[in-house]
């Protein structure tokens, strides 16, 4: 078995200062993460960082679900501080190289594989995802030489994802993608790191409150809720509603001739027959508490579940199914 080299790459902090640093990075206020030191020779290419937010990642192969969508067939949906980081690296070497390093830096540092694939292994539109999803020409910085590796290496690629706690005890994940330089092409890497941590609160009271309802009513026919709240595969809302189902209440209460049609949407994992149902079951379950609770004339109201029917983005990623399952409040 031929051994590969295994180059200075670190999951230590402080001492990602130490590797070679190109002076080539085409990444505005870009910088490696303070816990994983990048490929030595690499370039940055690409950057994002987010405090706290909601992130899925990959933790299976690519497949066709039983509605002929693709998807993973497992996935990690966390949360946490989010940071993003894309490099190109020499022709030559090669993304299984790039691989061997960062999981020996990973398993050093203590983290454990949760899936792994390459090539053929990861499925069926695996490389299109990251491309689309992650490392198109809207992150990548710089020239098209920057983003090409990403689309012409999808043939030789390769994926990682790895789990651990820092010292501190919390938990980090991260995912490790890497395509291979084609022909003069460079090589592409893309990382991503999500650190469990706290949400900074209070930025954030409801949604929408009565006045913007009302504009997007007057404006669109129709205005989406995000802030009413359900169980998984449950019809029940949870106590978490309350400030959106208020301010509904009061769009109601300060018009007197408004009627509705409160409509359920739903993502599309699941069998299209049973979100049918639920989306209705939901809708009816949003009139009977401002009846109940606010002392709405539940005649100004009418229930209809759509499933997915009326998708408000795509359902190829876990941000956009999210977006999907809402509440909409529709004129009659």
């Amino acid at each position: 078995m031929r051994a590969y080299r295994l180059l200075p790459l670190l999951l230590c902090a402080g001492l990602a200062h130490a590797q070679k640093m190109p002076a080539q990075d085409t990444v505005k206020n870009g910088k490696d993460h303070p816990l994983l030191s990048r490929f030595e020779g690499a370039k940055m290419v690409g950057y994002g960082l987010r405090e706290f937010d909601e992130v899925m990642l990959p933790a299976g192969k690519r497949v066709e679900n039983k509605d002929g969508q693709m998807a993973f067939d497992s996935t990690l949906l966390l949360e946490g501080k989010y940071t993003r980081m894309a490099y190109n690296f020499p022709p030559e070497r090669s993304a299984l190289e790039v691989m061997r390093n960062y999981q020996a830096a990973l398993e050093k540092a203590g983290l454990k594989t949760v899936f792994a694939c390459a090539r053929e292994t990861c499925g069926k539109g695996f490389g299109e995802f990251f491309l689309d999803k992650r490392v198109g020409d809207h992150f990548i910085q710089g020239a098209e030489a920057s983003w090409d590796p990403f689309n012409y290496g999808r043939n030789d690629e390769r994926y990682l994802l790895a789990k651990g706690t820092r010292p501190d005890g919390s938990l980090v994940h991260v995912g490790v993608y890497s395509v291979a330089p084609v022909q003069d092409k460079l090589g592409g890497i893309y990382v991503e790191i999500v650190e469990a941590n706290a949400m900074e609160g209070g930025k954030v009271s409801v949604n929408l409150n009565a006045a913007d309802m009302a504009k997007g009513i007057a404006a669109d026919g129709k205005v989406a809720v995000y802030g009413v709240f359900f169980d998984t595969d449950k019809t029940d809302v949870t106590p978490e509603s309350k400030a959106a189902l208020a301010e509904m209440a009061k769009l109601l209460q300060q018009d007197g001739k408004l009627k509705l049609y409160v409509v359920g949407h739903t993502d599309n994992q699941g069998a299209l027959a049973h979100n049918l149902e639920l989306s209705q079951k939901r809708a009816e379950s949003v009139i009977k508490v401002l009846a109940a609770d606010y002392k709405v004339d539940a005649k100004r109201l009418s229930a209809k579940g759509v499933a997915s029917y009326a998708p408000a983005a795509s359902n190829d990623a876990d941000a956009g199914r999210e977006k999907n399952r809402r509440v909409e409040l529709v004129k009659q």
